[in-house]
């Protein structure tokens, strides 16, 4: 991601995207530690299946530091880096005609079968579920996007009970796949996305045996949408917050310890860009409201953070506030998005006793009294108008 943040002046790049490698080879780095049997990436690469090469360069860069420890790399392709469109590649598929071994990229549905220092280990892959991975036939062309959705989801829960069936029951199994869960909890990033388009799956569908764990990508936030039941079905989340919306969670990923009918998971916390988000209702009787928003700042500690700043302007006063003041105060963050006033509409009364009925004259006396400054003029002020009307009228006549 390259939102939120300046180009560092040490590397020409992005500072977000810095952000993003820094949390990407902290989990490669606890994984060559922990000598780990093999890294699971659940989707979603990049923003768009159109990386820049530098953000390409970035990735590869990192995940090649995981073949040169022998650790095997099973990727599931995201819907972020699906172009929908039949016959171009995805944005990862490049890992998967390396002229090496090591990275396993999966597309469409498929089991694989790693055999690691540790023992074998079944994966089965569900990568994002569109039209063109899930070849949906002919009688299909005609159909509503509701339908087709509905359809994919049920096809998704088919093929994860086939591959179930043919599962080794002997051995661990994990379900690695880019679904929407309908318990999943959304991220204030992914507000936007339109939850009705994705085709939806339950828990029950997924988490089933001879599944040990169930890998899910997708949703931003970590979440364990199987606490009470076996096996855990999980979003391990992004490695690093988006948006303000993810302000307040944690983001790292999961160590697993694969074994049959034991599985067990750990949340691993990452670094992470601060997110502050500061918001203040001015009030009416503070002469200074930019020494108001000075000290509320102050409370908060913005070195190298992202800061959005909101302030709330009582209603029928003029925005004071010194817009050069507060950015200096915020000299520490690494990124200001903005300061931004927020006006409170004042409430329009409802004039009673008015109806189209009454002559031009009542209906102007009803108006003057109204205003405070012209009320003393109100019966000048209708006679002179009452005036200008009639001299217009018999000016141009009633049809004008």
């Amino acid at each position: 991601m390259e939102n939120y943040g300046k180009i560092d002046a040490a590397t020409g790049m992005h500072s977000r995207l810095l952000d993003f490698e820094k949390a990407l080879n902290f989990c490669i780095d606890f994984a060559i530690e922990q000598s780990v049997d093999f890294f699971l990436f659940s989707g979603d690469a990049y923003k768009t299946a159109h990386p820049s090469p530098t953000q390409q360069k970035l990735l590869m860069r990192c995940l090649l530091r995981l073949y040169k420890a022998h650790i095997p790399v099973v990727i599931i392709v995201g819907n972020h880096d699906n172009p929908l469109s039949f016959g171009k590649a995805n944005s990862l598929e490049i890992f998967g005609d390396l002229p090496f071994d090591g990275f396993h990229v999966i597309d469409t549905p498929r089991c694989i079968k790693l055999e690691t220092k540790n023992g074998p280990i079944q994966i089965v892959g569900i990568p994002w579920p569109t039209r063109n991975s899930l070849n949906i036939n002919t009688k299909h062309l005609t159909s509503s996007a509701q339908e087709i959705t509905e359809y994919i989801a049920a096809a998704v829960t088919a093929i994860v009970q086939d591959f179930a069936q043919k599962l080794d029951p002997t051995i661990p199994s994990v379900l690695a796949g880019h679904l929407t869960v309908s318990s999943g909890i959304f991220s204030g990033s992914e507000k936007r996305a339109i939850y009705g388009n994705d085709p939806v799956l339950l828990p029950s569908q997924l988490a089933i045996e001879p599944f040990d764990y169930v890998a899910l990508g997708h949703l931003h936030r970590y979440q364990n949408l199987n606490k009470n039941g076996y096996p855990a079905l999980v979003y391990a989340g992004s490695i690093e917050r988006i948006d303000f919306g993810e302000r307040k969670e944690s983001k790292g990923f999961c160590y697993v310890k694969a074994e049959r009918h034991t599985t067990t998971h750990q949340f691993i916390e990452g670094p992470m860009r601060p997110f502050i988000q500061i918001e203040v209702h001015l009030t009416e009787n503070v002469e200074n409201h930019t020494q108001e928003l000075l000290d509320e700042i102050k409370k908060h500690t913005l070195d190298g953070a992202i800061v959005k700043i909101l302030y709330h302007v009582p209603a029928g006063l003029a925005n004071g506030v010194d817009n050069a003041q507060i950015q200096r105060a915020c000299s520490n963050a690494q990124y200001v998005v903005g300061i931004f006033p927020l006006f409170k509409s004042s409430m329009r009364e409802k004039r009673s006793g008015l109806s189209l009925t009454q002559d031009l004259s009542t209906l102007l006396n009803h108006y003057f009294e109204e205003k405070p400054l012209l009320r003393d003029r109100k019966e000048l002020l209708t006679k002179r108008a009452v005036e200008l009307f009639n001299e217009a009228q018999s000016c141009c006549g009633d049809d004008e």
